[in-house]
């Protein structure tokens, strides 16, 4: 792995997806990833102490600052919710390496992508729209990224020697974040659908009727766990879900096309990310969607 000898690596933002980049690489990282997270500066000690141990579980040095994170690192992975993204590269223009690597993998609009890359070049940094296209468990580092821009091609190198599944998409920057968004019309879409299908049916005491003929129609789907794991992610990651979805809705706005599909997502997106509800593992949708209920019910 000769890019973590020859360079540090910096993640600004470290949740889901940096911590499973970190645990896919695995040893490899240690003593050569640092991490700035802004849940650091909250005045929530919980929040604050548990972002420090997410850390030290990674196995990453966490650094106060984002000027500390980044001052020393050739390559620097952006990982923030899509309304963060541009006061980021903005704040880290400041601090960078004049050549080093920019990856901004934040689920952006394609305008969006843009004025970051104007802001990183202007640097002296190598920008790239980079695209997390699944889920990054359970395939962790080997999740599969789209990427482009100009210095695509240099980047597809070290994305290849961390051993990860990055696809070069023809274009300039902003290709790369066209195909996330609208992918993510139907992806984040599906998640607004479901929970306003189940907790309907679960007010009106349909919802398994419902979940079984949507299984008629539509066989091999399995539309009760798919309810279950469309709710949690809702739980867990909606208010950054809903960050992205204005995203896609000013992706589709730029096309001359009215997002009403997305504007809709949005608003299912921030409304159950707002509960701030916790999902366990071993939960079915039924108990999902109570949850979200009783909490709708007192907010």
């Amino acid at each position: 792995m000769s890019v973590f000898e020859d360079c540090k690596v910096a993640f600004i933002g470290f949740g889901e997806a940096a911590s499973a980049f970190v645990k896919g690489w695995e040893l490899y990282a240690l003593g050569k990833v640092l991490a700035y997270d802004i849940k650091t500066d909250s005045s929530d000690d919980a929040i604050t102490n548990g972002k420090w141990t997410d850390y030290q579980k990674s196995g990453v040095i966490g650094k106060k600052t984002l000027s500390d994170a980044i001052s020393e690192a050739g390559v620097i992975f952006s990982l923030v919710t899509a309304n963060q993204a541009q006061i980021v590269a903005e704040e880290a223009s400041h601090y960078m390496w004049s050549g080093a690597f920019y990856f901004d993998c934040n689920s952006c609009a394609p305008e969006t992508k843009r004025l970051n890359a104007d802001v990183i070049h202007s640097a002296g940094g190598r920008y790239v729209d980079v695209a997390v296209m699944a889920p990054v468990y359970p395939k962790l580092h080997k999740t599969p990224i789209s990427m482009s821009g100009v210095h695509s091609k240099d980047a597809k190198v070290v994305f290849d020697a961390f051993g990860m599944n990055a696809t070069l998409v023809e274009g300039d920057v902003g290709a790369a974040s066209s195909i996330k968004m609208i992918r993510s019309i139907m992806m984040k879409g599906m998640e607004g659908l479901f929970a306003e299908c189940v907790l309907a049916g679960r007010r009106a005491n349909v919802e398994e009727v419902v979940l079984d003929s949507l299984d008629k129609t539509y066989p091999n789907f399995d539309f009760k766990a798919k309810a279950a794991y469309m709710l949690e992610r809702s739980m867990t990651h909606g208010v950054r879900r809903a960050a992205e979805m204005r995203e896609v809705v000013k992706t589709v706005e730029g096309l001359g096309l009215q997002g009403d599909m997305a504007k809709a997502t949005v608003e299912w997106q921030q409304r159950i990310g707002d509960l701030q509800l916790t999902a366990c593992e071993s939960e079915g949708y039924s108990v999902r969607a109570d949850k979200i209920l009783s909490a709708l019910q007192k907010d």
